[in-house]
């Protein structure tokens, strides 16, 4: 993958943090990431934005029913890993 030199200005309390943070990837590959990240959430807000205005607002009952989801999928999650390796090759 090409990647170009840039110059940015962070300020300094911020940028101490980061270093801490990044220290065994690096200071480039972490902010990389992070604008990745920045850059996804972005493109989903946008997405959030254009689909209210095709469906409406998300009701409340339909937001708690989505964080109910959301709730169950990561105890799904958490049961799989504290059960040990994954068997992903074998039929269930």
């Amino acid at each position: 993958m090409a990647t170009k030199k840039v110059t940015v200005t962070i300020p300094e309390d911020l940028l101490d943090e980061i270093r801490v943070e990044a220290a065994e990837r690096g200071l480039s590959a972490y902010v990389a990431d992070a604008l990745r990240f920045k850059r996804d959430r972005d493109r989903l807000l946008e997405l959030v934005d254009w689909l209210q205005e095709e469906h409406g607002p998300v009701t409340e009952h339909e937001r708690a029913a989505a964080l109910d989801e959301l709730a169950e999928l990561d105890a799904e999650h958490e049961r799989r890993r504290a059960s040990g390796p994954s068997n992903a090759g074998e039929a269930a």
